[in-house]
């Protein structure tokens, strides 16, 4: 039978081994500012309000911000749209060419805004798609896509006690898109709560001069926020373009045909 103390000697050194591997394959993944602990404790002296106050390392900014991303493409999944695209879009619709111009030259150069009105069933919707998918596979861009209505409900969710990330985490996500494509604006509910989001990152991108597609109808338009309005149609930053297709769904003309025939 082995000594005791030889069998101890031997389960201390392989300890101490296993130790120090495990240690040494986490340092290279521990951040080296904050141990891995995601927060630092202020510099403040005694007395002051902020004195072991926490606030977040450079690492947890940037977890939160990877997962609040990753939070937002799921939300503004483009599978959704995954139809609607500069080759799917019919030019020979009457009233549809010109958009489809003006839409394909901002997608190659998102630069400023793009307002795209129309009344229901005219193509907005696709084009606004079509530029988000220009943007993703030919300029490597970030786009969000997001029926307005829908937004509204989703920055509500995050109000949640179940949210897996706070408000602060998304709204800052859409306000900060490499381009953010707003679909139907002017159809929400203007609840004070939802006319005062929608200026703030309205009014954010509009100071910023950050690429954003909004498309609407005109009675959406004369719905919104006078701010809103305002800088929708600043011409030094906002490039208005009415599509006067009729119904770009109806290519057949089914529903003129049916409207001829009852009259």
């Amino acid at each position: 039978m082995r000594p005791i103390g030889e069998i101890l000697r031997e389960m201390s050194i392989e300890r101490s081994a296993s130790e120090e591997s495990t240690h040494t394959s986490s340092s290279e993944t521990v951040c080296p500012i904050c141990k891995g602990a995601g927060y630092l404790i202020m510099n403040a002296s005694p007395g002051s309000p902020n004195f072991s106050r926490l606030f977040p390392c450079d690492c947890k900014n940037a977890e939160l911000k990877a997962r609040s991303r990753a939070k937002l493409h799921q939300f503004s999944d483009l599978t959704t749209f995954r139809c609607m695209t500069f080759e799917t879009f019919d030019r020979s619709v009457p009233g549809a060419a010109h958009a489809y111009d003006v839409a394909l030259k901002y997608a190659q150069h998102p630069d400023k805004w793009l307002i795209l009105v129309g009344s229901y069933g005219s193509g907005k919707t696709h084009l606004a798609a079509a530029i988000a998918h220009y943007a993703l596979n030919e300029r490597n861009m970030g786009p969000i896509i997001a029926v307005v209505p829908d937004l509204l409900d989703y920055l509500r969710t995050t109000f949640g006690p179940d949210s897996e990330s706070t408000y602060d985490e998304q709204f800052n996500a859409f306000k900060g898109a490499d381009l953010l494509i707003l679909d139907d604006l002017g159809t929400e509910n203007a609840t004070p709560w939802a006319r005062e989001k929608l200026f703030q990152i309205i009014n954010y991108r509009y100071n910023e001069r950050a690429p954003t597609v909004v498309t609407t109808n005109l009675e959406g338009l004369d719905r919104l926020d006078p701010r809103i309005q305002s800088r929708l149609v600043d011409w030094q930053l906002a490039q208005l373009c009415e599509i006067t297709a009729s119904d770009y769904r109806d290519r057949n003309g089914r529903i003129r045909r049916r409207r001829s025939r009852d009259t």
